[in-house]
């Protein structure tokens, strides 16, 4: 791995901070006028900023273990404790969530509503402008960096900002005569946070488990045909590992190449990957290309 993958981390743990403080005043901010002016809607959503509180300190010590350099124990490095870290996050969310429904159904059902003040949907709205900033940034930083579990926090803001937005519109609906429409909201709010949980615990496990998407393979195959002296491809494998792509590939190249020429064709694939598809670490195969039968080289280059 290189210094630069190692420097990506450290400057996702920034990201982790801003939603760290961002949910820390939001958190104190819903709670506080959500319980005093009784929204259901609000309080929901600050329990919701409670716990991705905690989501954040996952990751950013995620982020932390990652930067760990490789040794006896792990010769490929930490990086996957990032993708670790996006699963406890999505464990966290889905057990609020979880209680979120609980507690806005039990409400729903039981038939007593209050009207909660016009100033709980403004505290809303003004957090779901903020965690859209904190989107904003995160999801910018994530693709600058290539970070799952930055990518994970930053669709985390985008819920919150969508959270906050629904517990608005069920505040100013119970403003308008409609006082169920507030738990409704808090409802909406739960699901919302499952989804995301859930969504965040897929791509985690996916990867965890060298899961691969199909249509990135097929673009990286294309990229690696289309270097000259590559005459196809044999095989191509590739698995996440933290915030890296690592790929496996077999090319058929010309039987009458030497191994010095060989060599040259890995080097230029490993180019085009890292131009290409911002991909370091390629490991590289060459096998001669005799009519249609593939024979490996005694001393392949890689």
């Amino acid at each position: 791995m290189t210094l630069d993958q190692y420097n990506d981390i450290k400057k996702g743990e920034k990201g982790a901070w801003v939603s760290i403080v961002a949910y820390l005043a939001l958190t104190s901010l819903k709670l506080g006028v959500g319980y005093w002016y009784a929204s259901e809607a609000l309080v929901a959503d600050g329990f919701n900023n409670l716990t991705d509180i905690a989501a954040s300190l996952a990751v950013l010590i995620g982020l932390r273990i990652s930067q760990k350099p490789p040794d006896q124990d792990h010769q490929y490095g930490h990086f996957r404790a990032e993708t670790i870290a996006a699963l406890i996050a999505s464990f966290i969310m889905a057990t609020v969530g979880l209680q979120v429904l609980i507690t806005a159904a039990s409400s729903l059902f039981k038939g007593t509503h209050s009207t909660p003040h016009i100033l709980t949907a403004v505290v809303a709205l003004f957090a779901a402008a903020c965690m859209l900033g904190v989107y904003w940034y995160n999801n910018r930083l994530a693709k600058q960096i290539n970070s799952m579990a930055l990518r994970a926090a930053a669709k985390d803001n985008l819920s919150d900002a969508l959270v906050s937005i629904g517990a608005a519109i069920g505040i100013f609906g119970a403003q308008l005569g409609l006082p169920w429409l507030d738990p409704v909201a808090a409802l909406a709010v739960g699901f919302i946070i499952c989804k995301t949980a859930w969504s965040i615990f897929y791509s985690s496990t996916h990867a965890l488990t060298d899961g691969f998407d199909e249509q990135e393979l097929t673009s990286l195959r294309s990229t690696i045909a289309k270097t000259n002296g590559v005459k196809s491809i044999k095989d191509i494998k590739a698995r996440i590992h933290g915030s890296n792509v690592l790929v496996d590939v077999v090319v058929m190249v010309d039987a009458d190449l030497s191994l010095v020429e060989g060599h040259r064709i890995c080097d230029e694939i490993e180019k085009r990957m890292g131009r290409k598809h911002n991909i370091m670490n390629v490991h590289v195969h060459v096998e001669p290309l005799i009519g249609d039968k593939a024979d490996s080289l005694p001393h392949g280059a890689s």
